[in-house]
């Protein structure tokens, strides 16, 4: 089955697309292409359209081939000035392509009987306004824009609409208008997408452009012209294409950049100029010829000192500057690739208010649009010469007019109408609106005008009247709009604060007349709307215009606290349903204004709710859940208001709620589909096996058959698919009832592509969400949605279609069996590609009230109105009925409405009306305190009176009165308060404060990474200080790019480029021939039903057989000549040399080096060893870098060990601490002296000055106030106050630094302990026992002691120890690090030399490496002319070969012993002069040289056959008598490609020898070019030689021991060392070992060269045995050819023409003749047959009219007797006539008259009839009686 995404094609079956090709091509092929220079055309119909219906490719691909011959049959110029012009074929200028054939179709399942057009596009009402040049005019009064899969040609002024479909059926990515408004350009979307430019006004599709980018197009821009087109692909390859668009011909192609492209355009004025746009760049093109031809070449432009930026707009000056946009608003002037000037507005305003979205040029002045909604007019000639006037870039100036289109308008394009004496432009608004704007700016400039209004982004949700045809859309653009789709008009719209989400049409049970509809908002607002028609209302005095419709405001409430993504309403319309994301649905009573009833939630956020149909037997909702969740809740209990009075929330929980929680079942299915795939493959393999059996035993025997079924061993299978369940559930997406308790599911993600029918397990109140997981119980399968999930499914009224909207905007229609929802039969379906395929996801669907329309909306924007097939015909004019107003609505009081969107929701409220009514109750209880507790104030005052009256012995202290703390601690809280309250007012100064030190902090501070840190040793005077360690130099940040890279060496190059540029050379196999295809077509196109149609077939069938073995025994005579070429070209040449062995010698010549010193004179620089400044400033930020690393690595050591000396103090201050706590228990005699605890130095944390405390604050207040004048005391103590209040630093309790043990000694360590006095008693004796513990405790303590004063010895010296190693291994440090400096300013001083050398050095590389260029160029060129050479000559042999084989077939056909052979021979050499295709009339002279040349050099004629030919004069017109006629015919035709291949052999060589000329050119060339370069390279290397003899005057500073110089004169050491050299160890012992290690190889090389030699000598002797056998074979061929032919023959002759063709095809022909010829007799034998029975049926026919007229000639006879005979009678008895008498008479005088006007036709007849040819007139009919 086809995949419906793919609308690439027709979407019609094969057979008809070859149809449709073949009459496109037989149509048009006539127009197709149009001949120049005079050529003729001749084509042959007959074989032209054999070839086609036999053909599988398409038109265009065959057009792409004849084009793609076109351009490769092109010559090179020749050299002499005689030059033929070649023959260029073009497409027709009315050439147009079938807009039936390119547009993509909707997908109709086969087999099915859906039609084709079961949904027809009515209308569009959407604008996606956010797509990139979406805005296009046409003429006048038609605009064209992209509607998704649709593009619209809009008439403004009629509101009518023209649609295109897309051609490939995935978008279209971009639009574009010729400049002269007679084409448009399509760039479509999807895989190798298509531009298709159309005809305007025709709309017919004219030239088709291929393979331009990947998957979609981002923009297309025509030059100035028009004759050329830009465009540039998105993502992944953004491909930049110039196309010369009218021949469908790319003409250069490159990647514009590596992130999005927003737009590609041409410089106006210069079309060689193009100019790119994107994320963060602007690059600048430039088409320049070049010695390889045309090319495209790019400048990114570099920002420098500007921010990068996005850039959306830009314009080109006539002059190459750029001036583009910016994403904050400011103007870019750019020139030669950089920022010349930025441009901004006066007081450092930008020229925006957001990005700039598009500038162009317009009579003289700069016009820019921006995000802002504003047009600005610049004036050009200030920005053309605008530069800047200071270091910050910018230049200030202001626009001459500017003009506010309206508020929220954000312009994203503009394009100018064109019309005669007006300045109109259309605007594209993002916001969702086309405005037209008068940039006139005169005194009747007219007002910005809206023409249409549109949604702005995506469709949020979609409703349409039960009643009439009206559709409601919101989004979330904060717009409810109405619109009559079957009018196809936008009645109204109205706006809100917040975005719509959700929206629904309420039933007719609500509203009978159908006026109401309900939205939801994403702040969780939801609002009832009534729509009406204003002209019911009555007219007031002033009111202008009356809209056709009108919305009103009609009750507003919030039951959410977030967006509402759900409504319904229930099936009697008695309760409406709000879901939301908050996790919860609301229930409202209708019928009483929207009452609340409750609330229940949920376990996810709600995606839809869905009622129960009247089919149910109870009214349940259904919940679907974002997360998996499904919900079923009964319909809830409506109370009375009365009782909902007492309830604190809305909540309801006595509800029997069902859970569903869905579980990925999709695995399980994939498997199980599996397992049915293997069992149905088993079984038809089974099957097969079963009957090979049978014919085996059939045929072979029982015994063979054992032997078969024994051979046969059975495939192991693949394991089964994985059981696999997602970790995180999907997404549902839409779902709906079956049946009561079961539903239909579509989830996104991993389970897409089925639909689910699941079922509610039963009712359980202990039931667990969270652990359940719930399976489908069946499934339907949905073709091709495994990534495109269903998003929305909706029903026909009548319930007998399913629509289904889909994730990358497509419908989807399914046709249901008997009009169930069990979805029986979901194998046929209607499938078209509708909304953008990207970011179109379809957001609603419906249908209208009678199945009459469709309405889409999507996530692009767009809605579309389809009309559904129906057999019968819509009313022609079909109009919706806007609802009459309610009597009294205009004066009805506007509701009030929720603007706020932080407003209470219903629930809240509620809440909140709760606890208002607590805290009510609460400041009554409150109030009722305070009275208490100033009747208690009171009577305190009267006992503090009383107190005071008392004697003041007696009288109670004022703190014996407080009968609480808690009120002293309330009054210091209301202090702190008020101290909170003086910072505020001076947190100003703070601040101010603050940014001065953060100043100064940024200049002194940040730069420095470690400050000098000096640890002290505790015993000794050592100390260690640590580096003053700024960041790292500029050198070690960043690497300073080369200003000109280096010319690769000749070894890079041959790694790089190898054998050399060359493109592969496709071979191409052998070919049948046309006469051969047609033959066989024709063989295939006729289907035997007769003798003499088998008798055809089987001779075609005959003829055709021993062509494909003639063929197949071609194609094994070249696959073998392939084969012995492929190996011949394998043979390697006598001076041949291994790979390996060159690519090592040219390593040892370039890598080996010049063991010179690099005084000398004649030293030369290596090329890996050359230096420049870059390369030095490299070295030099590597050491600084090194450095900075190890004096960092030091700087952490100290730092640990200045932590070390923090943590010893610590614990010798507990230790000392301990220790006086043991010497209070000692006698004074036993105490050891305590040791001083040491002490921080100030310089062992400087870090301290940065730091500070109340105190010190205070002391610095009291400096600075003692310093400073009495006046300014009180201003100076503020200022330092409000800054210095708060320690600015923040430090952890735990941080080491900031202990106060750091700064000073603890208290604890200078005062003892305090001891508790003991109570003085009188003393007793102690016992014996107390004496001997207190002897023990003192033993204890003095040991303690002892061990104390030890371990704070141990900590002391350890740490010096510590401190003394660090010292040591520091002074190395800094060793080296004088060493480094010595370095760096050795390399610095390098550095600067060579930057005063680098810019001529520039100058020399550039002129070698353009000269290397040149060369590698031309070489490559000279190895192109070769190979061309090679490849002609290779030609030139073919053709000579073909011209052998033509005549060795001719002499098999004319067999032995004809009489004719001379003759036929004869007639097959004549020489004939014919016109060529490629000549015109002025080279009539050339022809003829060209003819005589042919004839001399065909190289089969022999001479005598030439001189007979010469003398004897034949006519060859007429085939001889007796002569066979397929011989003579043979031989013409022959004739005919004899002449062929000779024309072929002259041009060939005159190719060749037009090459050869190049050639010689070419190498003169590259020899002046080798000499210049030589020059240069030379030129280069003395200049490198001057430059490495400056560095060698550079004094180097090495510091060497005694022991390192080895240089010694007489045992001692020379005053002079100028003549010695510096080796380190390592290169002195490498050196030496580099010795050994070359003689051991150069006696592996003599023994591998004795095994070469031996070796050698063995193939020598192979290749002597292998000559001989080849001539024996050889020999052995031969005598079989006699003994079998009788001569030496050639076998390829014999294979491959084995059967006469042209024969054969004569013969078939013959008879197909002789089968028409009979068919056509037989015809016209039944048509004689019918003619004699029509004449025999005629003849009748008079003959019985004949009888009839002889019959009333008779009755007429008796007539007249009777009436003579009544005349008679009757005369005697009457004298006078009687009335009735006169009567009849009449009556009988008119009856004669009749039947002789009878009789005289009848008679005419008879005569007519007689006559052959005759006429036969109507019958004449008797007019009836009265």
């Amino acid at each position: 089955m086809k995949e419906p995404d793919d609308q690439d094609t027709d979407g019609i079956s094969e057979k008809s697309k070859s149809d449709r090709r073949h009459s496109l091509w037989s149509s048009k092929s006539v127009s197709r292409y149009e001949i120049t220079e005079g050529e003729d055309w001749l084509v042959d119909d007959d074989s032209d359209l054999e070839e086609l219906e036999g053909s599988s490719s398409t038109v265009e691909d065959d057009y792409e081939e004849s084009i793609g011959e076109f351009q490769s049959m092109e010559p090179l110029a020749p050299a002499s000035k005689e030059v033929k012009e070649e023959v260029k074929k073009k497409i027709s200028e009315n050439f147009f392509y079938d807009y039936d054939q390119l547009v993509s179709v909707p997908y109709v399942s086969s087999y099915s009987l859906i039609p084709s057009d079961l949904l027809t596009l009515v209308h569009s009402f959407g604008y996606d306004c956010k797509k990139r040049a979406n805005l296009q005019l046409l003429d006048l009064n038609t605009v064209l824009y992209v509607a998704g899969n649709f593009l619209i040609l809009l008439n403004f002024r009629t509101k009518e609409q023209v649609y295109l479909r897309s051609n490939s059926g995935r978008g279209i990515g971009v639009i574009a208008v010729h400049p002269q408004k007679t084409y448009f350009t399509v760039a479509e979307k999807g895989v190798s997408p298509k531009i298709i430019i159309y005809e305007y006004p025709s709309l017919k599709p004219y030239r088709i452009l291929r393979d331009g980018t990947e998957l979609a197009y981002a923009y297309v821009d025509f030059d100035s012209s028009g004759y050329l087109l830009a465009s540039v692909g998105s993502n992944p390859d953004y491909t930049m294409t110039i196309w010369n668009w009218k021949e469908e011909q790319p003409i250069l192609r490159s990647k514009a950049f590596s992130q999005e492209v927003f737009k590609v355009t041409f410089n106006p004025e210069d079309e060689q100029q193009l100019t790119t746009s994107g994320t963060g760049h602007i690059k600048f093109w430039e088409m320049v010829y070049t010695f390889t031809g045309l090319k495209l070449q790019g400048s990114l432009g570099r920002f420098g000192k500007t921010s990068s930026t996005d850039i959306e707009g830009y314009m080109e000056f006539p002059d190459g500057k750029v001036l583009s946009g910016s994403e904050w608003g400011n103007m870019l002037v750019w020139e030669a690739g950089l920022i010349k000037v930025e441009l901004c507005r006066s007081s450092g305003k930008t020229c925006h208010q957001g990005p700039i979205n598009q500038i162009m040029l317009d009579e003289g002045e700069v016009i820019t649009i921006g995000s802002d909604g504003c047009v600005r007019i610049w004036d050009f000639e200030t920005i053309d010469t605008a530069d800047a006037v200071d270091d910050s870039g910018l230049l200030e100036i202001e626009p001459i007019n500017e003009l506010q289109v309206d508020k929220n308008v954000k312009l994203f394009s503009m394009i100018k109408m064109n019309e005669v004496g007006y300045n109109f432009w259309l605007a594209q608004d993002a916001s969702g609106a086309i405005w037209k704007l008068d940039l006139s700016f005169s005194n009747i400039t007219q007002d910005p005008e809206c023409l249409f209004s549109f949604h702005s982004g995506a469709i949020e949700a979609l409703a349409v009247s039960p009643l009439t045809y009206l559709m409601a859309t919101t989004s979330l653009d904060c717009f409810v709009r109405i619109y009559d789709f079957a009018s196809q008009i936008a009645l109204t719209q109205m706006k809100f604060k917040q975005g719509g989400t959700a929206l629904t049409w309420v039933p007719q049970l609500v509203s009978y007349t159908g006026a109401q509809i309900i939205v939801g908002f994403e702040d969780g607002v939801v609002r009832v709307l009534e729509l009406y028609d204003p002209k019911g209302l009555t007219l007031f005095a002033g009111r202008k215009k009356i809209s056709d419709a009108e919305i009103h405001l009609k009750r507003a409430f919030k039951p959410h606290t977030a967006r509402v993504t759900a409504l319904a309403y229930e099936r009697d319309g008695e309760i409406l349903a709000t879901g939301s994301e908050d996790k919860t649905v609301f229930f409202f009573e209708v019928e009483k204004e929207y009452r609340p009833i409750g609330y229940i939630n949920t376990p996810g956020p709600v995606c839809q709710l869905t009622w129960s149909t009247i089919s149910h037997p109870e009214s349940t909702l259904l919940i679907f859940c974002e997360n998996g969740y499904v919900l079923e809740a009964p319909l809830p209990t409506i109370k009375e208001e009365v009782e909902d009075h007492d309830k604190i929330s809305y909540e309801i929980k006595d509800i029997h709620i069902k859970y569903f929680h869905f579980t990925s079942v999709k695995s399980k299915i994939l498997r199980m589909m599996e397992i049915e795939r293997r069992k149905k493959e088993k079984e038809l393999k089974e099957k097969a096996k079963e009957e090979r059996r049978k014919q085996l035993a059939a045929e072979m025997g029982e015994d063979e058959e054992k032997e078969f079924s024994e051979e046969e061993e059975e495939e192991e299978e693949e394991p089964l698919p994985k059981i696999f369940v997602p970790s995180t559930p999907c997404h549902i997406l839409c779902g709906f009832y079956s049946e009561p308790g079961k539903f239909w599911v579509s989830l996104g993600g991993y389970d897409s592509g089925f639909l689910y029918h699941c079922k509610f397990p039963p009712y359980d109140p202990n039931y667990n969400i969270t652990e359940s997981e719930d399976e489908a119980f069946e499934f339907r399968h949905l073709a091709y949605t495994e990534d495109n999930p269903i998003q929305t499914i909706t029903f026909s009224i009548n319930q007998s279609m399913m629509f289904c909207g889909m994730q990358n905007g497509a419908i989807r229609v399914y046709i249901l069996q008997d009009n169930n929802f069990l979805l029986s039969g979901l194998e046929d379906y209607w499938h078209l590609n509708v909304h953008d395929n990207d970011y179109g996801c379809i957001k609603a669907i419906s249908t209208s009230f009678d199945d009459r329309f469709f309405v889409t909306t999507g996530g692009d924007g767009n809605i579309f109105v389809f009309s559904i097939f129906s057999e019968f015909e819509l009313k022609k004019q079909v109009k919706a009925r806007v609802p009459p107003p309610r009597f009294g609505i205009e004066t009805e009081p506007i509701p009030e409405d929720i603007v706020d969107p932080n407003a209470y929701s219903i629930e809240n409220a509620r809440r909140k009306r709760e606890n208002d009514k607590l805290m009510k109750e609460m400041e009554e209880i409150k109030a009722g305190k305070r009275e208490k507790i100033k009747t208690l104030r009171n009577e305190l005052k009267k006992l503090l009176a009383l107190n005071e009256e008392l004697p003041k012995h007696m009288q109670f202290k004022r703190t014996d009165f407080d009968l609480d703390s808690k009120i002293r601690a309330e009054i210091n809280r209301k202090t702190a308060r008020k101290i909170q309250q003086v910072e505020k007012e001076l947190s100003w100064e703070k601040e101010k404060h603050h940014v001065g030190l953060m100043k100064i902090k940024k200049r002194f501070r940040d730069s420095l990474e470690n400050d000098i840190i000096i640890v002290h040793a505790i015993q000794s005077d050592h100390k260690i200080a640590s580096y003053r360690l700024v960041k790292p130099s500029k050198y070690s940040k960043f690497k300073r790019p080369s200003q000109t890279e280096r010319r690769p060496s000749k070894l890079e190059r041959f790694d790089k480029d190898g054998t050399g540029r060359r493109d592969s050379q496709k071979e191409s196999g052998a070919s049948i021939s046309a006469t051969e295809e047609s033959l066989i077509e024709k063989g295939k196109k006729f289907r035997p039903k007769t003798l003499s149609e088998i008798m055809v077939k089987n001779q075609i069938e005959k003829t055709r057989k021993l062509i494909v073995k003639a063929e197949k025994a071609q194609q094994k005579i070249q696959q073998r000549k392939k084969e012995w070429e492929e190996l011949y070209k394998s043979k390697p040449d006598d001076d041949f040399e291994d790979p390996k062995d060159v690519q090592a010698i040219k390593e040892a010549q370039l890598y080996m080096g010049d063991f010179n010193l690099k005084t000398a004179a004649d030293y030369k620089i290596p090329e890996h060893m050359r230096i420049n400044a870059a390369k030095k400033e490299e070295e030099l930020g590597h050491l600084d870098t090194m450095v900075h690393s190890k004096k960092l690595h030091m700087n952490k050591s100290i730092l640990s060990l200045r932590d070390l000396k923090i943590a010893v103090i610590e614990e010798i201050q507990c230790l000392v601490q301990e220790l006086k706590n043991i010497q209070s228990s000692l006698p004074i005699f036993k105490h050891i002296p305590i040791p001083q605890v040491p002490e921080i130095h100030p310089e062992e944390v400087p870090e301290k000055r940065f730091q500070y405390d109340e105190k010190t604050l205070l002391a610095f207040k009291q400096q600075k106030t003692e310093n400073l004048k009495p006046a300014q005391i009180e201003k100076a103590s503020s200022v330092i106050l409000s800054g210095f209040l708060k320690p600015h630093c923040s430090r952890k309790e735990g941080d080491l630094m900031s202990r106060e043990s750091i700064y000073k000694p603890p208290k604890s360590s200078l005062l003892t302990s305090e001891i508790p006095k003991i109570v003085e008693f009188e003393k007793a004796e102690p016992t014996d026992v107390e004496l001997e513990i207190m002897k023990r405790d003192e033993i204890k303590h003095v040991y303690m002691q002892q061990y104390l004063i030890n371990r704070i010895k141990e900590l002391i010296v350890t740490f010096d120890a510590e401190l003394r190693l660090l010292r040591h291994q520091k002074l190395k440090l800094d060793t080296q690090m004088k060493l480094s400096d010595l370095h760096h300013l050795t390399l610095f001083q390098e550095m600067l030399l060579l930057k005063n050398f680098e810019k001529q050095e520039n100058i020399l590389q550039e002129r070698v490496n353009s000269l290397d260029k040149e060369e590698q160029d031309m070489q490559w060129k000279i190895n192109e002319t070769q190979k061309e050479m090679e490849e002609k000559k290779t030609e030139i042999a073919k053709l000579q070969d073909q011209e052998k084989a033509l005549y060795a077939g001719f002499q098999a056909a004319l067999g032995e012993n004809n009489k004719f052979a001379n003759f036929l021979m004869k007639v097959l050499k004549k020489r004939i002069k014919r016109v060529k295709k490629k000549e015109t009339e002025g080279d009539a002279d050339e022809d003829e040289e060209s003819e005589e040349s042919s004839e001399e050099e065909s190289s089969l004629e022999s001479g005598e056959d030439e001189s007979g030919s010469e003398d004897e004069v034949f006519d060859d017109s007429i085939c001889p008598t007796n002569c066979d006629v397929g011989l003579f015919e043979l031989a013409i035709y022959l004739r005919e490609k004899r002449l062929d291949i000779e024309e072929a052999l002259v041009e060939e060589k005159k190719i060749i020898d037009n090459l050869k000329k190049e050639y010689d050119a070419l190498s003169k060339k590259v020899k002046v070019v080798a000499n210049n370069l030589n020059a240069a390279e030379e030129a280069l290397e003395a200049y490198q030689r001057e430059k490495q003899q400056r560095l060698n005057e550079l004094l180097v500073v090495i510091p060497l021991k005694l022991h390192q110089l080895e240089y010694m004169v007489f045992g001692e050491i020379p005053n002079d060392l100028s003549g010695t050299l510096v080796f380190s160890n390592r290169s002195l012992s490498r050196l030496q070992e580099r010795i050994v290690q070359l003689q051991n190889e150069n006696s592996q090389q003599q023994k591998l060269n004795k095994e070469c030699r031996e070796r050698r000598k063995q193939l020598i002797r192979e290749k002597r045995e292998m000559a001989k056998n080849i001539h024996k074979m050889e020999e052995t061929v031969r005598q079989l050819m006699i003994s079998k032919f009788g001569r030496v023959i050639d076998l390829e002759a014999l294979q491959t023409l084995s059967v006469n063709t042209t024969l054969e095809e004569l013969k078939i022909k013959k008879l197909r003749k002789e089968i028409s010829n009979a068919r056509e007799m037989k015809i016209w034998e039944e048509k004689i047959a019918q003619v004699r029975w029509e004449v025999m049926m005629k003849t009748k026919e008079h003959t019985k009219k004949l009888h009839q007229m002889n019959d009333l000639c008779i009755e007429k006879k008796k007539l007249d007797s009777r009436l003579n005979t009544l005349q008679n009678q009757q005369g005697n008895a009457f004298q006078g006539p009687r009335k009735a008498d006169i009567v009849a008479r009449e009556r009988i005088t008119e009856l004669i008259q009749v039947q002789a006007e009878r009789i005289l036709s009848l008679k005419a007849e008879i005569a007519l009839l007689r006559k052959k040819g005759g006429l036969i007139l109507p019958p004449i009919h008797v007019p009836p009686e009265n």
